[in-house]
């Protein structure tokens, strides 16, 4: 759960501090090897990351743990270690007992702690009581031990206080930014003790939590880089620096790299509740975006987070109406912001949705000559359980009151000013899919620098696409990856001005221990020569050819074997695998356009109908039961004039 407010709430790390307590794991007492962190910078530094990418690697670049003010306010027990611990494939126990453990490991994760009171609920929490002298904080600390519900309230008194800017004169921004530097000095030391390149790679990362009035404008800020270059800078936290707009992140990044030498990238997430403010037409402020804006907004952006806990932000049937598949994610999120203090209307809706922004980017650069939408497509959880969990069959809820348990689907979700939301709502995902040619911090991340990634709502499908100008089936024969690279360019990369119709190697491979795949979709967005945007679907591949058949441009639904009184499915329907070479039956070589796949699931359960054989759990009657999950991949853009 991000933060209530605006404020993201550096000065309540202070709280450690007025506590008499600074809390920490220990980490540089465990990192017995002095020059380790420095060997692993220099290896990274001189690791050449281009060439065909070959290693499908699947993540998460936003977990939050106990040292995220929010989750431990909301609970959670589990720090960094465990978090690490979990994505590694290990066993560990959740904060209410239960043994929780991933089928597959992930094969990296960033744990993205909230930069504003980082660590201050837990260091309040673990203070001893006669060593609290603040009659504020030792209402908030014996609150907190009472159990979750005195857990909440006091959380949500310490962030409205902050919020309100109530708490500087008892912590000073000078402290709070010492405290804040310590607790990340042995964050950092702990990551870079799990990260092992070639097997599992473990970033260096922090959230920069905006919220105006509750309109969301979250950014995960991931570093390329390790200990060494991390320790010269803190997490960037708007309270303590005084600012509150994405642009003064921008200019911590560009700080960052120019005292360093290191390397930092943007992520936004959740624009589903951002009220259309998170992919607007103009900057902040209002008037025009400048190409100079757009330009910096690309450079440090060049990802969105399409799908996680919190919905899915990829369309909308009001934007997209003659898409059948737009509504996934949908349900309780498109009601208002994210905190629910201001209803959302349809005017807000373009600016929320991913789909859109690509489209508004094609007229952005049309006036100015720079895209400054011109996203890379990944999937995280933002679980704030330190538990990366996108299964449905292992599913360990939002935060830690909504661990397994019969209540959590039809349950309220009234935490803060929430209103109007019900457990059933949340997805299970979502996960990010890296094409890198290594398991290691440099070749992931400059993989995402070029784009080359999907999202997925938590299935592991294979999926690769690349455009070019003189594909077809015959490519399939031999090395199709590498003559997909000779001659064409793969997902997040630009086409440049060819001859006749793009075409477009599409191959999709379903999750080795998951369901079949339904269909393989093209999205393809453009802007008109009276600046006006469109967008289609076009279904490019799809199972039993033979018995389905487009009818008036729609494919009949793939059927449904889904047994709600057992919680399973059957893959007798789909394709275990889809793969084809399409071209654009309506290319305008004058038009600019993007052109990203979707491939579908058959339908499976969700992680409410599990709840409900495990547990008996009573569900609402509208709780959506299945869904078919899905993948998306990163656009590939054509411009006439490249």
């Amino acid at each position: 759960m991000a933060s209530f407010r605006r404020i993201a709430l550096g000065t309540v790390a202070a709280v450690a501090v007025g506590a008499g307590l600074y809390w920490g794991w220990g980490a540089f007492r465990d990192y017995r090897e002095a020059g380790k962190a420095e060997e692993i910078q220099a290896a990274n530094d001189r690791e050449v990351t281009s060439g065909v990418a070959t290693k499908l690697l699947f993540g998460d670049t936003h977990v939050h743990t106990a040292n995220s003010i929010d989750a431990f306010g909301f609970g959670v027990k589990l720090g960094p270690e465990e978090a690490l611990r979990f994505a590694r494939g290990e066993e560990v126990t959740s904060t209410w007992g239960l043994k929780a453990k991933l089928e597959r490991p992930l094969d990296f994760l960033v744990i993205a702690d909230h930069s504003g009171g980082l660590g201050a609920t837990r260091a309040l929490y673990d203070a001893p009581r006669m060593m609290i002298r603040d009659k504020t904080l030792l209402r908030w600390h014996d609150l907190m031990h009472q159990g979750p519900d005195g857990m909440q309230k006091a959380t949500a008194e310490l962030i409205n206080l902050a919020g309100e800017g109530k708490l500087t004169d008892l912590f000073p921004r000078e402290q709070s930014r010492k405290n804040t530097m310590k607790i990340w000095q042995s964050h950092t030391a702990t990551v870079e003790r799990y990260n092992e390149p070639g097997k599992f790679t473990a970033f260096m990362g922090f959230e920069y939590t905006l919220m105006p009035n509750g309109d969301n404008l979250h950014r995960v800020v991931m570093f390329r880089d390790g200990k060494p270059r991390a320790d010269q800078v803190r997490p960037f936290d708007p309270t303590t620096e005084g600012v509150d707009t994405p642009d003064a992140l921008w200019d911590y990044m560009d700080a960052y790299e120019k005292k360093t030498g290191g390397k930092m990238l943007a992520i936004p997430h959740n624009s589903n509740v951002s009220n259309g403010l998170m992919f607007e037409m103009v900057q902040p402020g209002g008037g025009p975006m400048t190409a100079e804006y757009a330009r910096r907004r690309a450079a440090r952006e060049p990802l969105v987070e399409i799908t996680q806990i919190k919905g899915d932000s990829e369309s909308h049937p009001f934007l997209s109406p003659n898409d059948e598949f737009a509504s996934f994610g949908d349900a309780g999120w498109d009601k208002g912001n994210l905190t629910m203090q201001r209803t959302k209307t349809p005017d807000m809706l373009a600016g929320d949705y991913v789909r859109e922004a690509l489209k508004r980017g094609l007229a952005i650069e049309a006036k100015t000559g720079v895209n400054p939408y011109k996203l890379g497509l990944i999937g995280s959880t933002d679980t704030h359980t330190a538990l990366s969990t996108a299964d449905e069959n292992n599913f360990f809820g939002k935060h830690s009151g909504t661990e397994p348990n019969a209540r959590r689907a039809s349950e309220p979700q009234n935490i803060g000013t929430r209103q109007g939301r019900f457990g059933w709502h949340y997805l299970a995902g979502g996960y990010a899919a890296v094409w890198a040619t290594a398991n290691t911090r440099a070749a992931i991340f400059d993989a995402m620098m070029r784009r080359e990634v999907y999202a997925t709502t938590g299935p592991r499908m294979q999926v690769r696409v690349f455009g070019g100008w003189d594909f077809t089936d015959r490519d399939w024969t031999g090395d199709w990856v590498k003559t997909g690279y000779a001659r064409g360019v793969p997902m997040g990369a630009d086409l440049k001005a060819g001859k006749g119709r793009p075409s477009f190697l599409i191959s999709a491979l379903k999750d080795p221990e998951g369901a079949n795949l339904d269909r393989v979709q093209v999205v393809k967005g453009w802007i008109d020569a009276s600046g006006k945007l469109h967008e289609k679907v076009f279904d490019v591949s799809w199972s039993s050819p033979d018995k389905r058949k487009l009818l008036n441009g729609r494919l009949p639904p793939v059927g449904d074997t889904v047994d709600i009184t057992k919680a399973t499915y059957t893959n007798s329907i789909g394709a275990p695998e889809l793969r084809t070479v399409w071209s654009d039956p309506e290319f305008n070589a004058g038009q600019r356009a993007f052109y990203y796949v979707r491939v579908l699931e058959i339908p499976t359960p969700r992680w409410v109908l599990f709840d409900k054989i495990r547990y008996g759990a009573k569900l609402l009657p509208e709780t959506e039961l299945k869904s078919q999950e899905r993948a998306y991949t990163s656009p590939i853009w054509y411009n006439p004039t490249i």
